[in-house]
């Protein structure tokens, strides 16, 4: 009886099929594929010719130490006692009823003393806004 010859085979595979195969692929999932664009809702914002520069008509200051300053107008502002502020915010709001109170506070302010005087004027009917750093005015 005669035995075969065993052929030897070889210890190399040839990825070069392969990697053919993963680009064509690829290809077809990039083509077949559709894109997902975020839906956004188009806002149409309203266009005015005119422009209002409102300023304040009353600052209040609030400094990283906790101390009230306060002004009226163009005035140089005042330190102010927090009991007295109320008083003298009702005063000037009552000066001139179409100007706000605007509310200069220190970065360094907890934001819970900030909200302590806007209640306080939310309370008492008293337009007032928020500003963390009051423009040309540095207080220490």
């Amino acid at each position: 009886m005669a035995l075969k010859k065993q052929h030897d085979m070889m210890a190399m595979f040839s990825m070069a099929s392969m990697t053919d195969v993963i680009f064509l692929l690829l290809i077809f999932f990039m083509v077949t594929s559709t894109f997902v664009f975020p839906t956004a809702l188009e806002v149409n914002l309203p266009q005015s010719s005119e422009q209002t520069a409102i300023k304040p008509g009353t600052r209040v200051y609030l400094d990283k130490e906790l101390k009230l300053y306060a002004s009226f107008g163009k005035e140089e502002p005042q330190p102010i006692e927090a009991g007295a502020l109320l008083s003298f915010l009702k005063m000037t709001q009552a000066q001139s009823p179409e100007s706000y109170i605007a509310l200069f506070a220190d970065e360094e302010v907890p934001y819970g003393e900030i909200v302590k005087i806007l209640e306080m004027g939310a309370q008492n009917n008293l337009k007032m806004v928020l500003a963390t750093k009051p423009a040309g005015r540095n207080r220490k």
